[in-house]
């Protein structure tokens, strides 16, 4: 599915009834590897450690280090591949196609073993109804290429639009990465203000909102949003925050927990699919951060050159 040298990226439909099965398959696959990354990452605020990134093609998870030096992990979406390459000469690489959860466990795991590089990680998939541990899950087995290339086509356009969004705000912001506990692509602006502690809190949540932040991010599809969608919400939400407006007019807020959405068919489908995704995204900012008491003009980032 090769594009001709200077085509313009048309955005693609993926409705989630018609991926389902890869989605899930390709999720804990996702899970394995940000979990190893997890294990022998340096923490960093926020779980920033724990992340993936969008690459050219596919997701990945840069360097991670170990004590020869630093191995990466990476998706190749485009041909349906896991590769894995050190800062030595071993690499390694496999097949995803109708690959079954457990098979990927087990071959990922063993690679890695093969160049020196021994890591357990918790085998529970995190925040799923999974009744066995990943290395025994032969349920997920399916990896469709023609849809894990239309879903990395939405992500890289997804990706490269967060970018744009976060090149206009100058304070404490997160990078453009992918959650792999609950498989959405984000970016997260901070007021730089301790938020009170939530009581009961898990350490995930405890230290995910440590602090006041305004997150967006986009979904594929999951149990409550059963089509792809762009999310925000302000955490702690604001009094006041669900009756700002919002752009464009296909934009609403949901009827609990505080939460913006707007349909990536909405998007698609509009005349300037990136102007209307960053209306909703500059909307959403600032209802929360003029209901939360941000100062939205310090935060307001110069524009480069």
């Amino acid at each position: 599915m090769k594009k001709e040298p200077g085509k313009t990226l048309t955005l693609p439909s993926l409705p989630l009834e018609e991926w389902e099965p890869t989605k899930e398959t390709l999720h804990r696959h996702c899970q394995v590897v940000g979990k190893i990354r997890m294990e022998l990452s340096p923490p960093r605020n926020h779980w920033w450690h724990v992340t993936l990134y969008v690459t050219s093609r596919g997701l990945a998870t840069g360097p991670i280090p170990h004590p020869s030096g630093t191995f990466e992990i990476s998706f190749d979406l485009l041909e349906n591949r896991l590769e894995v390459l050190t800062s030595e000469e071993g690499e390694f690489s496999f097949a995803l196609d109708d690959l079954p959860v457990a098979d990927f466990y087990g071959s990922l795991l063993g690679g890695l073993r093969s160049l020196g590089i021994d890591v357990s990680i918790n085998t529970s998939p995190f925040d799923l109804d999974d009744q066995h541990p990943l290395y025994e899950n032969t349920l997920h087995c399916v990896c469709n290429r023609e849809h894990v290339r239309r879903y990395h086509r939405m992500l890289s356009w997804v990706d490269q639009a967060f970018k744009k969004y976060a090149g206009r705000f100058n304070g404490k912001e997160s990078p453009v990465h992918l959650f792999w506990h609950s498989f959405d692509l984000a970016v997260a602006r901070f007021s730089g203000r301790r938020a009170p502690e939530r009581p009961g809190a898990d350490r995930v949540t405890r230290e995910a909102y440590s602090h006041e932040v305004i997150s967006c991010g986009f979904w594929a599809g999951d149990d409550n949003v059963r089509e792809p969608a762009f999310y925000s919400y302000t955490a702690p939400e604001p009094e006041g925050l669900t009756e700002q407006p919002l752009e464009p007019e296909a934009a609403f807020w949901t009827p609990e927990g505080g939460t913006a959405l707007l349909m990536y068919e909405d998007v698609r489908k509009s005349d300037s699919p990136r102007d209307t995704l960053l209306a909703f995204l500059e909307s959403t900012y600032l209802a929360g951060a003029q209901t939360a008491g941000w100062d939205v003009e310090a935060f307001r980032a110069e524009p480069a050159g």
